[in-house]
């Protein structure tokens, strides 16, 4: 199967961003909704990705090496291991670098959202950190707390994960 330029860049996305969701694939390639990355997903790329026991989007290693871009996460030996590298956007290392530590008290997303505020003189949406949170939780390195709201904490020390900025 040969692939249009636009498809190999939406693979290399599929790629990068794994594991993933329709809606964070929706964001990045300016769709109108999730039905629309589904369709896209099974008429242009059907041979390079597959879904996941949790339902997540994931590219298959032939994707990878046909768009020679590294996976989105990097485990040790074991799958159980904690990520050594994520390949994420700004806004989700901003979120990395804010977030409680696994150590300490779980915090809500308006809390990470102020600490963007002021660590980064940012003002992303609330949607948007919740979206990252809940990203990042996919990846394995931010756990969810629930209390009164659903809160989170990192479930790695900050400094055993390299953290790679996507775009």
């Amino acid at each position: 199967m040969t692939l249009s330029e636009e498809a190999k860049e939406r693979l290399a996305d599929v790629v990068r961003l794994q594991p993933t969701k329709n809606k964070e694939l929706q964001e990045q390639w300016g769709l109108e909704s999730g039905s629309e990355v589904h369709q896209y997903l099974e008429n242009n790329l059907k041979e390079y990705y597959y879904r996941d026991d949790n339902s997540l989007i994931r590219a298959t290693a032939e994707a990878a090496e046909l768009v020679d871009v590294d996976p989105g996460v990097e485990v040790g030996e074991s799958e159980d291991e904690v990520p050594s590298v994520i390949r994420v956007p700004a806004l989700e290392t901003r979120v990395f670098e804010v977030l409680a530590g696994p150590d300490e008290r779980s915090e809500s997303v308006v809390s990470v959202l102020n600490k963007i505020r002021e660590e980064f003189d940012e003002d992303p949406d609330v949607d948007a950190v919740r979206r990252a949170l809940q990203s990042l939780r996919r990846k394995g390195v931010v756990e969810v707390v629930y209390r009164t709201v659903p809160t989170f904490h990192l479930a790695v020390e900050r400094d055993e994960v390299d953290v790679e900025v996507t775009d």
